[in-house]
């Protein structure tokens, strides 16, 4: 099985574009009004039908959301997977056709039987602060671990080559502003990760 790269926090088609012709599986739209990279759900559902093939996955990204703005979100954007930390799940209602990344973060007590597929994330996303590969690399062994935090293409080979996850996310680490994804930043973060892929394989 390939591993699936996920570029977050896209605001724009520049970044969307130069995620999809690098090879992106996923896509990341923030939904957190403090967030740099929050993006109306009206402006993603553009993006996303104007700039994404069907077989690119469209992910919402959320922090604590409320139910109102998880409604807000599903009037306007159809996401193929929510991602948002683990216990917001059990006070939010999505359609079952929704696939759930479940976010756990460094520091933070792990699940007895993790879910089939999750994000392990730092404590605080976006803001380019390294996740504990150690303690990912042991959840990855028991699921389909998606690596997040601090992220780039100087240490993204590293990072695979160490958890070996199902997937990484990246999102400040290929950005020249926040919210702002680097076309050229982008494309070696993908060939770095598709590098330390291949060498696993190999």
């Amino acid at each position: 099985m390939s591993l699936m790269i996920k570029i977050c926090g896209q605001t724009g088609e520049d970044g969307i574009t130069a995620a999809v012709e690098a090879g992106a599986d996923a896509i990341g739209f923030v939904f957190h009004s403090p967030s740099l990279r929050n993006i109306e759900p009206v402006r993603a559902a553009i993006l996303a039908s104007a700039f994404m093939p069907a077989n690119v996955l469209r992910v919402a990204v959320t922090l604590h959301p409320s139910q109102a703005l998880v409604d807000e979100v599903l009037a306007e954007f159809t996401p193929d997977v929510w991602q948002t930390d683990a216990s917001d799940f059990n006070l939010l209602q999505l359609p079952a056709t929704i696939a759930r990344w479940p976010v756990w973060r460094s520091g933070s007590a792990l699940p007895d039987a993790p879910p089939r597929r999750l994000l392990f994330e730092a404590a605080a996303s976006g803001a380019g602060i390294q996740a504990d590969w150690t303690v990912a690399a042991g959840l990855a062994r028991r699921c389909g671990l998606i690596l997040g935090g601090g992220l780039s293409a100087t240490n993204v080979g590293a990072a695979i080559a160490m958890v070996r996850p199902y997937g990484v996310d990246v999102s400040s680490g290929v950005e020249r502003e926040p919210g702002v994804k680097d076309p050229a930043l982008l494309l070696r973060f993908m060939e770095a990760a598709r590098a330390a892929e291949r060498r696993l394989t190999a």
